[in-house]
């Protein structure tokens, strides 16, 4: 039998406060025992469970590994905004005329992702 990826961690300096946003992020949920100044703290949700560990040094260069968002219930565009409003910020605008392409966003620390379209857009315009 394969390995199975339990969850994907993420080094950074204060992993409460991170984990925070990406448990509004993905609607997920903080592990019951997780508190601020905590050195890891587990999110939890439908789609992933993200491990944020609190690691002496910052980020210092762009992500090897990113995570690509696709929103469930809303379009791209509303999903950026809502996550502007979270704190996150656009470093690079891939929205094409047509409707297709992607936002690429980073967290309260720097750590690069993307907002794609979502199943209904993609499904409009015959896109997988």
């Amino acid at each position: 039998m394969a390995s199975l990826v339990r969850h994907v961690t993420i080094d950074c300096a204060d992993p409460y406060a991170l984990a925070g946003f990406w448990a509004e992020v993905l609607e997920g949920t903080l592990g019951e025992d997780d508190k601020p100044g905590d050195p890891e703290v587990l999110v939890d949700s439908a789609g992933a469970s993200l491990l944020f560990i609190r690691v002496p040094e910052g980020k210092s260069v762009k992500n090897r590994v990113h995570l690509d968002l696709q929103p469930q219930d809303r379009s791209r565009d509303e999903e950026v905004e809502r996550l502007l409003a979270l704190g996150a910020t656009v470093v690079g605008d891939h929205r094409r005329p047509d409707g297709t392409g992607w936002v690429t966003m980073t967290d309260l620390e720097g750590n690069e992702f993307c907002v794609e379209r979502s199943r209904a857009e993609r499904a409009a315009t015959g896109a997988a």
